[in-house]
């Protein structure tokens, strides 16, 4: 006599990594789509860049001494880089903002339950910020070249190092997402997410070489201005522009703005996806 026995088909293991980005585009295709679906987020987040632009062009263009001249159009080719830089960094509140707001309805419980990635939610949500961004950025560019912006005003570019010069700009707004997602994941309500999304950045924005130059600064303002990340990618971006001459500082991210702004936004990026993701565990546990 022989026992007939049924065997149940073992399932293959998953790849975590193919399945870590297959849920990361779903969730950031969602984002999308709810972006597209209230088109005001977009408007008024490009409404903020441009008056900027229109405000520092032609309020201060003129007053400010940029190597040694007080022209207009210089001050103009110097200013967009770290307009642009401020564009891209300001997304970090908006993102911070939603993610508060997925957790607040709960959403994000809903998530959990699903068989998914962890950090697949967080991941989506900032690749979704950054496509908005990008957007938002090319707008701008626009913009920028019709009140007179132009590249290579102080040597020579092409389009290859433009290019360079918005990823490296598109880089540091991705990884500074990563820390509005932490802001998000630590606060009760958007609002809130919102505040201290805004709080910590006008330091960073404006203690840097975005909008003076900082050989105008106190020597201990001028150090932290040199060193801080945000300055060496709108520096960076100055040189692939070709819109500045070299830095007089000898700080090093100054003498070599590409390589810093590479290093400081890998690094904001390892550090803050790690412990936004370590909170995205222990908040949704």
């Amino acid at each position: 006599m022989s026992a007939v026995t049924d065997t149940v088909p073992v399932a293959a293991p998953r790849n975590p990594v193919g399945q870590s980005v297959r849920d990361s585009l779903i969730v950031a295709q969602r984002n999308l789509i709810r972006m597209s679906r209230i088109p005001e987020m977009v408007i008024f987040g490009l409404i903020q860049p441009i008056m900027f632009v229109v405000l520092f062009t032609y309020v201060f263009g003129g007053s400010m001494q940029i190597g040694g001249s007080t022209s207009a159009a210089a001050y103009k080719n110097f200013l967009m880089a770290g307009i642009f830089a401020q564009t891209v960094t300001f997304a970090t509140a908006s993102s911070g903002a939603g993610i508060a707001d997925d957790m607040h309805k709960g959403l994000i419980d809903r998530f959990r339950s699903l068989p998914m990635a962890r950090g697949a939610v967080l991941t989506g949500r900032t690749l979704a910020d950054l496509v908005q961004t990008a957007l938002t950025l090319l707008v701008l560019a626009v913009v920028a070249l019709l009140v007179g912006w132009r590249t290579g005003t102080v040597g020579d570019t092409n389009a290859g190092k433009v290019l360079a010069a918005f990823g490296l700009l598109l880089l540091l707004g991705y990884a500074f997402t990563w820390i509005g997602a932490l802001i998000g994941l630590s606060v009760r309500t958007p609002e809130a997410a919102t505040s201290g999304g805004l709080i910590w950045l006008f330091p960073v924005t404006f203690i840097s070489n975005a909008f003076v130059d900082t050989s105008n600064m106190t020597p201990w303002l001028r150090h932290v201005a040199d060193w801080n990340p945000f300055s060496a990618t709108v520096q960076a971006a100055r040189v692939l522009f070709a819109n500045a001459p070299k830095s007089a500082s000898d700080a090093w991210p100054m003498q070599h703005p590409v390589w810093a702004s590479l290093i400081y936004s890998v690094l904001i990026v390892v550090i803050f996806r790690t412990l936004a993701v370590r909170k995205y565990r222990s908040a949704t546990a």
